[in-house]
């Protein structure tokens, strides 16, 4: 298996917590992690697993939807109030519509089941890898357009304020930003920061791009849509567009152009 490889130091230092009310899950999923050196907490209530994802003692969270009492999204929206742990939703809904909510309530991924423990540790891997970067990984500080990128320690000022972000929201900025000047497209953008190619009906990025904007774009443009090929942070600040109302038309006359 391609996960035989001894997991890596930093992987054994984190602390997961899996909220799910499946007990023969929570189970299973737990033995499989700790065969490959992953160490995971089970929370059942949703509400216990607020008051533990808020303590600050863990690196990532699994969290299911369907939860009684406090269901998966609310459990979320509860934590992004306070918290940028990363959270990576299990849902047994397909529909699109469920998955494009979890990423509003601010999931940095998304695994539907029934899922392969393969596939589920692969994708706690890849947040891993994106909170906790390799050492020898660039952290030269990036200062862009009065924004200001501290990859050692992963926080993010504009004009001097902080700002939080979700991990996936600031591996997509990182992204840009190293790129400031160049269109980034959608396919590099996704295998880059969520380790899978697009697809024409995945609008996860688009949502995370979305959040993205209401956080740091006031008065002004920082990312730029270039339809049809992806994404461009601009060097130099862009007066962001304002909405245009369409011209009240009084009566037919003003359709004809004019012959004076």
């Amino acid at each position: 298996m391609i996960f035989d490889a001894l997991t890596s130091r930093s992987e054994r230092d984190c602390s997961l917590l899996l909220i799910d009310d499946d007990h023969e899950l929570c189970t299973s999923v737990s033995t499989f992690l700790a065969q490959h050196g992953l160490r995971l907490d089970v929370e059942h209530d949703g509400r216990r697993g607020i008051a533990r994802l808020l303590d600050g003692q863990y690196d990532l969270a699994l969290l299911d939807v369907m939860l009684p009492a406090l269901d998966g999204f609310e459990v979320l929206r509860h934590v992004r109030r306070r918290s940028a742990v990363p959270v990576i939703v299990l849902t047994a809904r397909t529909d699109r519509a469920d998955r494009v909510a979890g990423l509003e309530a601010g999931a940095d991924d998304y695994l539907p089941k029934p899922f392969g423990p393969d596939e589920l540790l692969a994708r706690i891997r890849a947040v891993l890898r994106r909170v906790r970067p390799d050492r020898s990984s660039s952290n030269d500080i990036l200062v862009i357009n009065s924004v200001t990128l501290d990859p050692g320690s992963r926080d993010l000022w504009l004009d001097g304020a902080r700002v939080d972000l979700t991990s996936t929201e600031y591996d997509i900025l990182e992204h840009l930003m190293r790129a400031a000047g160049r269109v980034v497209s959608r396919d590099e953008l996704m295998l880059a920061v969520c380790r899978r190619e697009a697809s024409p009906f995945d609008r996860s990025l688009d949502v995370h791009i979305s959040h993205l904007r209401r956080k740091l774009e006031g008065q002004r443009a920082l990312i730029r849509t270039v339809r049809g090929v992806g994404y461009l942070f601009c060097r130099e600040a862009e007066v962001a567009p304002r909405a245009h109302t369409q011209p009240v038309i009084r009566s037919a006359s003003e359709l004809m152009p004019s012959r004076g």
